[in-house]
């Protein structure tokens, strides 16, 4: 499914599409233009991937359009590798902005004008109070703030000292500009909120022409204005911003009036989708990066192997409340498989191998096998498999002395191996420690493909390996990062999963997995997979997706 059949799908599903729908039926908006602003701070996350969704969603739905606004008002955590990375991600994801790229920097002049519009109608001014004392000053939810000493200064001197700070006379947190609005308001964004600072740092695009910076809900909502946005969409917490987002929206003489709404963000199980954390990750070394597999990024996921239209999938069914709430990360994992399972095709690989020896399989002879390439697409062909004297089966699929219940390989017992032959286990081979190293087999001719021509019934299938064509590989398994349903984020550190990486080296895999092409692939009785970036040639590396809910080995009795 494409983005655009996703969000097609989505019609009518949820508050914010009755909205749009309601605006145009009442002639309010000929247009329909949404946005999404990211802070170029960090990589962007599987929590941004539901508004992406909706407001490309939307945008696409109601023929609008959707722009991708940078919120770049902050040079000292704004890096160039974060812009390039969201650009990649939404991408990814399935949507286009076109030719509707923008920054809040490219507004800082037009916002200036606007910061000097206040001043000169005495709803702004400047404030030397150190951000403790503002702090102090601002009250509680019980109790008012307190007027800063400053509040009453003249338009005059005002406008003097913000010229000022513009021309970079003060330092970093000496002043700021603060609107006038109520140190008593019952919500506290009204009581005087900062409208600029200082910061002497070099901004990714504007360099250093600027040391004045709006704070968000400055640049926020005179960016849509400016831009025409009629559907200012952003998540929950911003709901106690939006008397903030109409005042600066009717005191100012923008060229548009959007509307904010707000909708729930996503929480995820087993997931932490704080930003500071994230960095903290990297920044610390839990992680090998911003797109480590483990990650809830975007590019986290895109390595392990999600495709985009599984995270568009999952983002559907979960659909867009006004009420926050956890969704079980088991929605999202199935939302995966269900994907995969359509798409991927099959392959044979051995992560933990273990050789065993035909003996009564004549030595230099090789059989060859047709195996599908997936069970239920034809069109995907077909795939020769050869077999051999020597092969590699997974270790936990033998048992010296077998529990009840365990009906693979153990001294004595007949296996299927898969589309091949019939084999039973007649010696473990150890070595010196005791370790089992080889088990020796003998194979039933007649039981070509994997069928007794007597009809015994044999309880289990198991996967294989060819030894004399067989390609070693990495292959990396990951877990949940978070050993906890619900992760502490202020001591995330405690709830990490010690399991969430486990590298397997000496994995062997069918020849055909040698080169590139074929992924997703489905390992059966494995899960499914995808090469890795940090591949080389004749040394693949693969990075488990995730795991199967059932196999067809578990079906047959193994």
């Amino acid at each position: 499914m494409t983005a655009l059949e996703t969000s097609t799908a989505e019609a009518g599903r949820d508050f914010i599409r009755d909205i749009v729908q309601a605006d145009l039926d009442a002639d309010r908006h000929k247009t329909v233009v949404t946005r999404f602003p990211p802070e170029p701070n960090g990589y962007l996350h599987i929590g941004h991937a539901k508004s992406i969704c909706l407001n490309f969603g939307i945008a696409n739905e109601f023929g609008g359009r959707c722009h991708l606004r940078f919120d770049d008002t902050n040079p000292t955590k704004e890096e160039q590798e974060y812009i390039d990375a969201i650009k990649r991600d939404v991408h990814w994801l399935g949507f286009d902005w076109g030719e509707n790229l923008y920054h809040a920097s490219d507004y800082f002049e037009q916002l200036y004008e606007w910061a000097e519009y206040l001043i000169k109608a005495g709803k702004a001014y400047v404030d030397d109070q150190s951000p403790d004392e503002m702090r102090e000053a601002r009250g509680t939810l019980t109790e008012p703030g307190k007027d800063s000493p400053f509040r009453n200064r003249s338009v005059e001197e005002n406008l003097d000292l913000f010229r000022r700070m513009r021309s970079g006379e003060f330092p970093n947190g000496a002043r700021v500009l603060r609107a006038k609005i109520d140190m008593a308001a019952g919500n506290i964004n009204l009581r005087d909120p900062v409208l600029y600072r200082i910061l002497h740092a070099v901004h990714p695009r504007t360099g250093t022409e600027w040391c004045i910076y709006p704070s968000y809900d400055f640049a926020h909502g005179q960016s849509d204005a400016i831009e025409h946005i009629t559907h200012s969409i952003c998540t929950l917490e911003f709901e106690d911003h939006r008397p903030l987002y109409d005042w600066f929206i009717d005191n100012l003489p923008v060229p548009s009036k959007p509307h904010q709404y707000e909708f729930a963000r996503l929480n995820l199980t087993y997931t932490v989708l704080s930003k500071r954390v994230l960095t903290t990750l990297v920044r610390d070394g839990h992680v090998k990066g911003w797109d480590d597999p483990r990650m809830p990024t975007l590019a986290g996921l895109a390595r392990r192997g999600v495709p985009a239209e599984a995270l568009r999938e999952f983002v559907r069914r979960i659909g867009v409340a006004k009420a926050n709430s956890t969704v079980d990360v088991a929605m999202f994992d199935h939302a995966v498989r269900e994907v995969l399972n359509a798409k991927a095709e099959r392959r044979m690989a051995v992560l933990k191998p273990l050789k065993i020896v035909i003996e009564n399989y004549p030595d230099g002879q090789a059989d060859e096998f047709e195996a599908a390439n997936h069970p239920d697409n034809e069109a995907a062909g077909r795939r020769t498999l050869r077999f051999g004297r020597e092969l590699y089966v997974e270790r936990d699929d033998f048992m010296e002395t077998p529990s009840k219940g365990f009906y693979r390989l153990s001294p004595g017992k007949e296996v299927r191996l898969r589309y091949a032959y019939l084999v039973t286990c007649r010696e473990a081979v150890k070595d010196a420690s005791g370790e089992v190293v080889e088990l020796r087999c003998t194979y039933d001719p007649a039981s070509k493909g994997g069928n007794a021509p007597d009809g015994r019934k044999v309880k289990a299938t198991l996967h294989w390996v060819n030894a004399a064509d067989a390609v070693e590989a990495e292959v990396r398994l990951y877990n949940p990062l978070f050993a906890t349903p619900e992760p502490n984020a202020a001591n995330f550190a405690a709830d990490l999963n010690p399991d969430s990486l486990e590298i397997v080296a000496g994995a062997k895999l069918e020849p055909s997995l040698a080169e590139g092409g074929v992924e997703p692939v489905q390992f059966e009785r494995l899960g499914y997979f995808v090469r890795d970036k940090d591949s080389t040639p004749g040394r693949p590396v693969f990075n488990r997706t995730i795991g199967l809910r059932d196999t067809w080995a578990k079906v047959s009795g193994a």
